[in-house]
């Protein structure tokens, strides 16, 4: 959409030392006058809805200010995207284009207490809104040809991440019970829905520490359509969720979970190593579960289950036993779903990619509702590089799944000044740009299949003591190689 912001031509390299570029919006098919705050946000700006950004007639963001939404949306992405960038460095940079743009206005505080309440007058449904509208384009993108056997593909799994230890996160997320009062971190647990062929991350849940990844994930069934397959791992194979599943229209390719007894002698043989049977409801109601949602759950289910060996060569052989709703075994044949279920690994890569590039695992913000809106926030900066990534794959017909995350983000970062020197010359800056789509295209991640790496660091870790009390009770031995200083009897 169209978002006229002509200020925003100082604006642009004052703040992030980038000019426009006139051509970003015709190479990635948009029409936008946009003019964002820096290189790849400027690229970015054309997917943006210019309603949720713009001013109100009336409320929070209704009178005219030097951090009005706009700004301070691009600016508190750019804290993500550049991880490690403070408010005050966010403050600097909008001080600069102030005092370049209005030479006789008084310039903003360099206090940074403005632009943090400025941060929070901007709305965590906005955010959310904004992470939607990305995810369903990513999903409207993905070519026919990368649907698994006609259907989308959704996979859900479960995270953490910890941010700073104030009284108001506690009380909101609190803090593992094995660690003592003063000497741990609250602890937020997310659960994602990510599109399995774009990489979206389509929608979040979060809540703390103690609540099963199952429960919070019953809150995003919702979002699933009629016709779309969920993928996940044994933690949310559940009768009441797999009912819930199948309610929506939608169908679930789930790992058996080992705490329900599988009696297979009355099930239909479908094939090798593959039955149909009929799951009666449990008759104990599952903690969590409300009386009436329960009490509308039907008496049985059908259910499929297909079970297969992975044998690695040089590892222990390892039994698999999936759990399914999509009964039919000629439309959907065990080695399929064998495979589909290999593919659930790559939502651990892209929470990595999130928790480590952008971020995630460790939180910044001092209350709850400041966590939620960078929560909110870090999602729409994911999404905002896979829109890139897949736009890469596209023009120049690729894999989107051979594509890396951190190259694309690196690719954009050298890539801004060779483009800034060329600005007033639009054909070489046009093919620059198409330069950069192909980099990003042919950086392509190795073929490995099967390949098995511990997880474990090889760089060792400094010889520090770990905080078992408050930092002011704290007392820490002197090192035993460390050299005493010797006494004044020792002198004599």
């Amino acid at each position: 959409m169209a978002l006229t912001t002509p200020f925003f031509s100082a604006f642009g390299p004052l703040l992030f030392g980038r000019r426009r570029l006139s051509e970003v919006d015709k190479l990635l098919g948009q029409t936008s006058t946009f003019r964002s705050l820096s290189q790849y946000q400027e690229a970015f700006g054309a997917f943006i809805p210019q309603a949720l950004l713009s001013r109100q007639k009336s409320g929070v963001n209704s009178r005219t200010r030097i951090f009005t939404s706009l700004i301070i949306f691009w600016a508190f992405l750019a804290q993500v995207l550049e991880r490690g960038s403070s408010c005050r460095d966010a403050l600097r940079r909008i001080i600069a284009w102030s005092r370049q743009e209005h030479p006789h206005a008084p310039a903003p505080s360099t206090d940074t207490g403005g632009y943090c309440q400025a941060r929070g007058r901007l709305k965590t449904q906005t955010i959310e809104q904004i992470g939607t509208h990305l995810s369903d384009r990513l999903q409207r993108q993905v070519p026919a040809s990368e649907l698994w056997l006609g259907r989308l593909v959704k996979i859900v799994d479960g995270t953490t991440a910890s941010m700073p230890d104030t009284a108001q996160n506690q009380e909101a997320w609190p803090q593992p019970r094995s660690q003592k009062p003063g000497c741990g971190f609250p602890l937020v647990k997310l659960v994602g829905l990510f599109e399995l062929a774009s990489g979206a991350l389509t929608h979040l849940a979060e809540g703390h520490h103690r609540i099963h990844e199952r429960v919070l994930a019953r809150g995003l069934w919702r979002h699933l359509e009629p016709g779309e397959v969920l993928l996940g791992d044994r933690g949310f194979c559940s009768y009441q969720d797999l009912c819930e599943i199948v309610e929506r229209g939608a169908d679930a390719v789930l790992r058996f979970n080992q705490t329900r007894k599988l009696d297979l002698a009355r099930a239909e043989r479908l094939g090798s190593n593959d039955w149909r049977l009929t799951w009666q409801k449990p008759a104990q109601r599952p903690k969590g579960c409300p009386p009436e949602t329960w009490a509308a759950l039907p008496e049985t289910l059908t259910v499929r289950i297909v079970r297969y060996r992975i044998e690695t060569p040089g590892f222990r052989s390892e039994e698999v036993t999936l759990v399914t709703t999509l009964l039919d075994p000629m439309a959907f044949p065990a080695q399929a779903l064998a495979e589909l279920y290999f593919r659930r690994w790559s939502v651990e890569l892209h929470f990595r990619e999130i928790k480590t590039l952008l971020g995630l695992d460790i939180l910044r913000c001092l209350t709850p509702e400041m966590v939620r809106k960078e929560i909110a926030l870090q999602r729409v900066a994911y999404n905002l590089v896979r829109v890139l990534m897949q736009r890469a794959a596209l023009v120049h017909h690729v894999s989107l799944r051979r594509l890396s995350f951190k190259g694309t983000l690196d690719t954009l970062a050298t890539f801004a000044d060779a483009i800034q020197s060329l600005s007033g010359k639009p054909r070489r800056q046009r093919a620059l740009l198409e330069d950069l789509l192909l980099t990003i295209a042919e950086d392509l991640l190795p073929v490995r299949p099967g390949r098995v790496e511990p997880r474990a660091r090889k760089r060792r870790a400094k010889n520090y003591h770990l905080l078992t009390k408050p930092r002011r009770q704290m007392q820490v031995p002197n090192h035993r190689n460390r050299p005493q200083k010797s006494s004044q009897n020792d002198a004599n």
